[in-house]
């Protein structure tokens, strides 16, 4: 017998999400995901000055605000032909650097840990170490006061949550660690930033803020910060529970999905950007035994509204996307449009960047049995902090030995003035690739359009009926009580998404609505 789940919202995850499930022998046969919040900042660009797109897009998102900056200023400088000097790259990428830095451990400790600790077991912690009892007597002293907002009310924990005393209330003290260590990362981005959230200082052609002595030596005092909690603590954590009680988990490749990875490439290393941290490329069916990594090009990008609530139209290149909406469509499931590459779905993030890296140290999980998946997303997320805190200590080098320089420039102001044409700039945001397209016209924005990471990973159907990545991924989810779908959430967590409120789950038979709070 077919039975049915419906979450709405999802919690734990940046904007509104829906879930939608058939099970039969308790997993799940089929799935739709619904994004249901409409996003029309592309519509309000239009008939702007271009230079005012960067701190506009900033503004799709609270967390991650300046990867829509850069690539806004990307697209606006590929439009115009502005050259950033070297100087404003270094500088970019130690403000995008800071926002790796504190977003990864984020999504670890804050949005997905919850998945995979029984909290209660705090309660039976019997050592000896004083932090630990401080964490103890805490969590007990909530419990008491019927007020352990915001680890309870959650979903149950099941036969893959941790549950030794000492190892959950060691990662309940980590988990409240990471919220200082990521009030201090977004102070480093806004050193040169300017500010944080919503940089001032990236704009097309480079960087405005000339940097000094001073914010060079409290940017690298900072980061020594970041690198012994990333080193000791986020990184130790990730893969001790992954190789550990999670790798049941890992090895069953738990949210697994469509095998096919897309990363547009990002982080200079060189002043001509010949090299970069995360080199782009796109896997289109993934054997982790040879891995096939092909040259991503752009200009094979579709995006269907087939299931979106558009107008009809046919898939289309994101460069002449348009919102307009269609709130009657009866197909219609999903303000999010379907992107495609070369007509397939593809996942984009930690993952794909490594995979299409081909990553050592994940190659190495994965030859141990650790398969695509849920866990393996969240072991790549760390992976991937580390390199990039190693690139910054390369970064802040570099920028303190070119301000040493006779004509040291951060910005190419020979193109400041908006010119006629269209442009493309793509980044490699925390979450996934990141691309936006402008088209200018009389020094005016005629057109905008953006499609970002969580697009492309929870997009709705295609014209073929081909599901998106977060609907692929929950097909063969076990799911062996509905009132408690843990598994369901965590693999769309997994994706980072992030940020919400509270769950609403809807018996198909009573239709009795079951609420979780989830924080």
């Amino acid at each position: 017998m077919t039975k049915r789940i419906v979450i709405d919202p999802v919690t734990r995850l940046e904007g509104h999400y829906k879930i939608e499930v058939e099970l039969e022998k308790d997993q799940v046969k089929n799935a739709w995901v619904s994004g249901t919040m409409a996003r029309g900042i592309e519509a309000l660009l239009k008939d702007k000055d271009p230079r005012d797109a960067p701190y506009v897009t900033s503004r799709f998102c609270g967390v991650c605000y300046s990867v829509h900056q850069i690539c806004s200023a990307r697209a606006i400088e590929s439009a115009v032909g502005a050259k950033v000097p070297y100087g404003g790259i270094l500088l970019r990428n130690l403000v995008m650097g800071a926002q790796y830095l504190y977003d990864h451990p984020l999504h670890f400790y804050q949005l997905s840990a919850l998945d995979y600790l029984d909290i209660m077991a705090v309660a039976n912690y019997k050592g000896s170490d004083k932090a630990l009892l401080g964490v103890k007597d805490k969590i007990v002293g909530l419990v008491n006061a019927k007020d352990t907002f915001p680890l309870t009310p959650r979903y149950e924990p099941d036969e893959y949550c941790v549950k030794d005393p000492e190892v959950v209330t060691t990662l309940v003290k980590h988990y409240l660690d990471a919220l200082i260590m990521h009030a201090k990362a977004r102070n480093m981005g806004a050193i040169f930033g300017g500010r944080t959230p919503h940089y001032q200082s990236i704009v097309a052609g480079g960087f405005t803020q000339q940097p000094d002595a001073e914010q060079v030596k409290k940017f690298r005092t900072m980061l020594d910060e970041q690198k012994n909690f990333i080193e000791n603590v986020y990184l130790k954590d990730v893969l001790a529970v992954g190789t550990g009680p999670l790798f049941p988990l890992a090895k069953a490749g738990l949210g697994a999905g469509h095998l096919n990875y897309l990363a547009y490439g990002g982080f200079e290393m060189d002043p001509e950007g010949k090299t970069q941290l995360f080199p782009g490329g796109v896997i289109l069916g993934l054997n982790p035994a040879s891995i096939k990594v092909d040259p991503c090009d752009p200009a094979k990008i579709t995006e269907s509204v087939k299931y979106g609530w558009y107008q009809d139209a046919q898939p289309g290149h994101p460069k002449d996307g348009r919102q307009v909406f269609n709130l009657d469509k009866k197909e219609a499931y999903s303000f999010s449009k379907a992107p495609r590459y070369d007509g397939k779905p593809m996942e984009v993030g930690p993952m794909a960047r490594l995979l299409v890296a081909k990553n050592p140290d994940l190659l190495d999980l994965v030859a141990k049995g650790a398969k695509p998946g849920v866990v393996a997303r969240h072991a790549a997320r760390a992976l991937e902090t580390k390199l990039v805190l190693d690139a910054c200590y390369k970064w802040i080098d570099q920028l303190q030995s070119q301000m040493a320089k006779p004509g040291f420039r951060i910005h190419d102001t020979d193109h400041w003035e908006p010119t006629d044409g269209m442009g493309a700039g793509f980044y490699e945001a925390p979450r996934g690739a990141l691309g936006h397209w402008i088209s200018i016209k009389d020094k005016k924005i005629a057109n905008y359009s953006a499609v970002v990471p969580t697009t492309w990973n929870s997009s709705p159907r295609d014209e073929s009926g081909v599901r998106g990545q977060f609907e692929e991924a929950l097909i063969g989810a076990p799911v062996k009580d509905p009132k408690n779908p843990i598994n369901l959430v965590r693999i769309i967590r997994s994706f980072d998404p992030c940020s919400a409120c509270a769950i609403h789950l809807i018996d198909p038979q009573t239709n009795e609505v079951r609420k979780f709070i989830v924080e």
